[in-house]
């Protein structure tokens, strides 16, 4: 297991490789975490304690500003636009997004020694057996999942809570099948939808209960019990490896369905905070990270796990009223939310923590960094090599965490909205390209980080700068040095900068 680490070697004992926990929460904006926002009209404490013990990023981003591809992102260190997925997200069933040859951080960690799990959401295709409802045969396994992608335990979801076959997943099957059926119904504390029993016998009893054909769920799943069994499964897998194999080490991926919708906090958070529905949904999600990070602490295992807390996007639409409701911005200054390639869509919270490696704890880091660099990161960590025709998007960051002095320069970082159109940031410039009838747009984000004055006419040099970078990493197949890749797909039309010509040619 002596692996000679690059970055910690003075901090970390050759032999002891550090634990990792990534926390994804879902739809969770910038200002919904009390340590980015003192005007927050709820407190995240768990967060805020992670934040006075590690890195709190103020410069972060998903690669989209939707939950597939950002998943995707993360996972793989390569962008999903680069896949088949050009726009939107996936649905519960289809061909898993990763290919079967394709490395994850699950993958990578696994090869060095890791017990790998994953507990939450996935929503980045699985195959169910049977080609629908009437075909269901849930005694054959699920195929094209978490195990076989990395993951050595698997414990969770498909996908979104409105995109149904809701049941309580372990390994490749449903614990109990989802053979009944329902739609969205009222939500009594936010503006959106509940999923919770009764279910109907078939779709047809739904449509009639409902006015919405039926989706698949199990008669015991309830979306308000998502995050409990969540965080006490991943306590589980933990307790249980640290009494079978604890020479090992371990890497746990939770990604939550929360503050996604439904919006649907327990009954004992009711009333907590000052931004209804929404900010007890919050006060929740934080509480079971409390628990988690207190299972640690009493595990003895806190001093050497890297745990790194972070959103898929930005905020959901109600971001909107909650500013108007109760004075809460979700997005803080940033413009829009979820879905937009503007600020509000993909800057989103990272918190690392890590004792035993951080040097000087308790600082922010304003540093452009993206989620897609988690598996650079953590490879430059662990001293070893990713091969060249994988995470070509992923640039590690790992010298932030140890060096005070570190001067991060990411490379240009590429983001990217629900219906396909691009940006690129560097340093503090970013441009917007042009699509669906908008112009190309240029902001100075250190100066007007809410985009409010579009530069590009006054700066035609930094226009094409960016835009030839932009086309590079594009049409490259990859962000960082090597040799060119291919996308898995030709030319589309929402690279509305860059001709078929140039990108047939490579130029």
């Amino acid at each position: 297991m002596a692996v000679l680490l690059s970055v910690f070697a003075c901090t970390v004992k050759a032999t002891d490789l550090p634990n990792v926990i990534i926390v994804y929460t879902d739809d969770q904006g910038f200002g919904d975490c009390s340590a980015l926002n003192p005007d927050s009209k709820f407190k995240t404490p768990h967060l805020d304690r992670l934040a006075e013990q590690g890195v709190l990023f103020t410069n972060a981003h998903s690669s989209d500003s939707v939950c597939t591809p950002s998943r995707y992102g993360l996972l793989t260190g390569r962008y999903a636009w680069r896949t088949t997925l050009k726009r939107g997200v996936m649905n519960a069933e289809g061909k898993c997004l990763i290919k079967d040859h394709q490395q994850t951080i699950a993958s990578f960690l696994r090869d060095q020694g890791y017990a790998t799990a994953m507990v939450g959401k996935w929503h980045l295709g699985m195959d169910f057996p049977g080609t629908g409802p009437q075909t269901r045969d849930w005694t054959k396994p699920v195929q094209d999942m978490p195990l076989d992608k990395g993951f050595d335990y698997f414990f969770g979801i498909p996908a979104s809570l409105n995109y149904g076959v809701l049941a309580w997943f372990e390994g490749r099957h449903a614990k109990v099948p989802p053979t009944l059926f329902t739609a969205k119904k009222p939500n009594q504390r936010h503006v959106d939808y509940r999923i919770k029993p009764p279910y109907q016998d078939t779709p047809e009893q739904t449509r009639k209960a409902l006015g919405k054909r039926g989706m698949e769920v199990a008669p015991d799943f309830v979306d308000n019990q998502c995050l409990t069994r969540f965080t006490d499964k991943t306590i589980e897998w933990i307790r249980s490896h640290q009494q079978n194999d604890q020479d090992k080490p371990f890497f746990v991926y939770l990604p939550l369905t929360s503050p996604h919708y439904p919006v649907c906090p327990l009954p004992k958070y009711h009333g907590q905070g000052e931004c209804g529905g929404y900010g007890e949904f919050m006060i929740e999600t934080d509480d079971h990270l409390g628990r988690l990070m207190a299972y640690l602490d009493q595990a003895g295992l806190a001093d050497d796990t890297i745990v790194c807390v972070t959103s898929d996007n930005g905020p959901e639409n109600s971001w909107k009223q909650r500013i108007e409701d109760f004075g809460h911005r979700s997005n803080l200054h940033f413009r829009d939310g979820k879905r937009s390639v503007y600020e509000g869509g993909h800057r989103v919270p990272m918190i690392i923590r890590w004792p035993a490696g951080i040097q000087s704890p308790g600082r922010r880091c304003d540093a452009l960094v993206g989620q897609i660099d988690l598996f650079a990161t953590l490879a430059d960590l662990l001293g070893q090599p990713i091969d060249n025709d994988q995470a070509p998007d992923s640039q590690s960051f790992a010298s932030v965490l140890s060096d005070l002095a570190a001067k991060h320069q990411r490379l240009p970082l590429i983001n990217h909205g629900i219906k396909g159109r691009f940006s690129v940031t560097e340093g503090d410039w970013k441009l917007v390209f042009p699509h669906s009838g908008s112009g190309i747009e240029l902001y100075q984000l250190a100066n007007d980080p809410s985009e409010t004055k579009d530069v590009a006419e006054a700066n035609p040099r930094r226009v094409d700068t960016l835009r030839q970078k932009a086309t590079r990493i594009v049409v490259d197949g990859r962000t960082t040095q090597g040799p060119r890749l291919s996308n898995d797909t030709g030319y589309w039309p929402d690279l509305t900068w860059i001709s078929e010509t140039q990108y047939a040619d490579g130029r």
